[in-house]
């Protein structure tokens, strides 16, 4: 008669330099990577330029318009010349201009000053201030010019400012659009990262993405739309657009799960949160960042989404096909991923219930 017991394999504990060494090194990880170039180097380093900004008016008007503002507030504003008034507003609905300086097609007549408060307040608040600005330079050559002639004062000129597309009066400051950034990209990664771990399976996890993301798109509007009220326009058009947000966020964390194991839930933190959401341009314009990286930003899911939900709250005229298809792609993709996952070994030999356990403890019977 023989017994039997079985017993874990202990491994060796870690050596005390090799823990000293990983925990320096992941402090500087967290106090360069984190905290220095994903969160503080962009507020730290944001700045307008190239602001795209519509003008209308006389040649000489406007040439002497983009050389005063050169001059005082160089590569600030990039202006673009159309028509009339309303081919600037036709610009500002499809937002493809922040805003828009009308200059006075005669002598007396006030300019105007089209804002978008809907488009970013700190632009908006810009281009009010220099509405100002050009105000009191009017009214004092105008005043230079009657006493030169000898003639009386003339009466002042107004720069009306008007906001064509303004904020919602539920989110007057614009700060629940950006905020509401934040728990769909916590969302996003909080699903990827849980179905990863609790759903044994590639497949079934591809089916558990997919429903997270629809109830979640809709549960989110609810919330951010009915009860915020901080999203405008239709509510599922707005849920569509979350729903395929949290799964072009999720998707991706699942499809390398499926292909690496475990370690693929870094795609969430690392890819989404760390690296995309602070070039995302939520918080602050594209044209704010540094370099090219806005336009990189708006290549990954927190920038398209952050976009796209602005467009479909406020400017239904313009073209968002780009996020959508970054979406899109971002959805299909992580995916793909999973199946091909699915059938990493040939035939699919490899069970998804032994892939699920790749990382667990290992035990011996001795």
């Amino acid at each position: 008669m023989s017994t039997s017991s079985s017993a874990p394999v202990h491994t060796p504990h870690t050596p005390i330099g090799r823990v000293l060494a990983i925990a320096v090194a992941l402090a500087v990880v967290v106090g360069v990577g984190v905290v220095v170039l994903a969160f503080a180097w962009p507020s730290v380093t944001a700045e307008p330029h190239n602001l795209p900004v519509a003008v209308a008016g006389p040649e000489q008007s406007v040439t002497a318009l983009e050389d005063a503002v050169q001059a005082k507030q160089p590569d600030v504003l990039a202006f673009q010349t159309v028509d009339d008034r309303d081919a600037a507003v036709t610009a500002i609905e499809k937002r493809e201009v922040y805003g828009a300086i009308i200059l006075g097609a005669a002598p007396g007549v006030a300019p105007e000053v089209l804002t978008s408060s809907a488009a970013n307040l700190a632009v908006s608040q810009l281009l009010t201030g220099l509405g100002g600005t050009l105000e009191a330079q009017i009214n004092a050559q105008a005043a230079a010019a009657a006493a030169a002639a000898g003639a009386p004062a003339p009466a002042h000129i107004t720069v009306a400012v008007t906001d064509v597309v303004p904020l919602a009066s539920t989110d007057p400051r614009g700060t629940g659009l950006t905020a509401a950034m934040f728990p769909l990209v916590m969302g996003g990664m909080i699903g990827g990262i849980a179905i990863s771990i609790a759903v044994i399976g590639a497949l079934r996890r591809v089916l558990a993405v997919v429903v997270y993301s629809a109830v979640g798109g809709v549960l989110l509007t609810g919330i951010l739309a009915g009860w915020f009220g901080v999203l405008q326009g239709d509510f599922w058009t707005q849920a569509a657009v979350i729903a395929l947000a949290l799964a072009a966020i999720a998707a991706p964390i699942t499809g390398v799960v499926a292909l690496i194991g475990r370690a693929g839930i870094a795609v969430g933190p690392i890819v989404m949160m760390l690296f995309a959401n602070p070039i995302s341009g939520a918080a602050m314009p594209r044209e704010f960042l540094p370099g090219v990286w806005g336009q990189v930003g708006q290549w990954f899911p927190p920038g398209a989404a952050a976009n796209l939900l602005r467009d479909v709250s406020y400017f239904p005229q313009a073209d968002a096909s780009f996020s959508w298809l970054v979406l899109a792609g971002w959805t299909v993709g992580g995916l793909l991923l999973s199946v091909i996952g699915h059938f990493r070994t040939a035939g699919g030999a490899e069970p998804d219930e032994l892939a699920a356990h790749e990382d667990d403890p290992v035990s011996a019977t001795a």
